[in-house]
């Protein structure tokens, strides 16, 4: 395994991180025990993998407690997050938010979280997450419950990033989760350059999802793209990703899309979800090859540098083909 430093926090984690919600949920999303759950994060601690993101949202903090639980403390880095508006869109009040830490370190089996954010905070959102919420987490943070606030946003509506734009501005975040991906590199432009000066952690989701795993997904994207006038032209309508597979390069889509998210500059730890353990280490052994050849990755730059908020959905707990 790789590992990299998480912004200024001084947490040293793999540049493989398992993220525990997504359409899988560890494989709980697909009809899968508990039992096989916890293998599979034991498989992935076993494959070097230390950062571990859930969430209030999720319903796998406690499984996740239970399949670290024998590890020392100091060996995994833990992330999870609590919702800041309720089901029917009503900001929840600070009181709330430390009670659902608490149950999330109660689920969890540890007496500290590692990294704890806001969830999907949405622009109209920002200003009550900053001056009510936060205070009352980093007055946790003072008492050893937290060791690092975070934030995420909720791409699917907030495509151009405006919330992590502004919370760029803001010291006490110190970690970020930020969708990228080879068809949605609005982060090279608007957000990487601004957290690497400033010390702020990266966390990749949105890396792969359904758009790289399914082709009729792609298929239907690239369709919507060209009939909106959005690919260049000479650009091959039926298959535009096609000359990212060949030897040397990339063996899969899925494949090149980790390995242009884990070495694009700035990014420090790249989630994935999965219930499946070949899938895992699929995954894991993509995200430790080497970068995508030079003049693949300038491709993917001049076709899709410009386009924004391309495969953001929400997860349809439709499990993902494995590929």
């Amino acid at each position: 395994m790789d590992y990299t430093t998480l912004g200024s926090t001084g947490l040293r984690v793999s540049v493989a991180g398992l993220g525990c919600g997504g359409n899988s949920r560890l494989g709980l999303g697909s009809g899968k025990s508990e039992t096989e759950a916890i293998a599979l994060v034991r498989m992935a601690y076993d494959l070097g993998v230390n950062f571990f993101d859930t969430a209030e949202a999720y319903g796998t903090e406690e499984v996740l407690g239970r399949a670290l639980r024998g590890i020392p403390r100091d060996r995994v880095v833990i992330s999870s997050k609590s919702r800041i508006v309720d089901a029917r869109g009503a900001t929840v009040p600070p009181a709330a938010i430390l009670t659902s830490l608490d149950d999330s370190l109660r689920k969890l089996a540890v007496d500290t979280i590692d990294v704890f954010h806001l969830h999907a905070v949405q622009p109209t959102h920002y200003d009550y997450a900053l001056n009510e919420l936060a205070p009352a987490l980093l007055r946790q943070k003072e008492l050893g419950k937290i060791k690092h606030l975070g934030i995420t946003e909720t791409p699917p509506r907030d495509p151009q990033q405006a919330m992590l734009s502004r919370a760029l501005q803001d010291p006490c975040w110190e970690v970020m989760m930020l969708a990228f991906s080879m068809m949605n590199q609005g982060p090279r432009r608007t957000i990487f350059p601004l957290s690497k000066a400033r010390g702020v952690g990266t966390l990749l989701m949105f890396v792969v999802r359904n758009l790289f795993s399914r082709p009729e997904v792609l298929e239907q994207t690239i369709e919507d793209l060209g009939r909106n006038g959005l690919l260049p032209v000479g650009t091959t309508p039926g298959d535009p990703l096609g000359f990212l597979i060949h030897e040397g390069g990339a063996s899969s889509l899925t494949d090149a899309a980790y390995r242009f998210a884990r070495h694009e500059p700035g990014a420090d730890v790249t989630l994935f979800g999965t219930g499946d353990e070949r899938h895992l280490r699929s995954n894991v052994e993509s995200l430790l090859k080497p970068p995508l050849p030079q003049e693949d990755v300038d491709k993917l730059h001049e076709v899709f540098g410009a386009l924004s908020g391309v495969g953001l959905v929400f997860p349809d707990r439709t499990p993902a083909p494995l590929r």
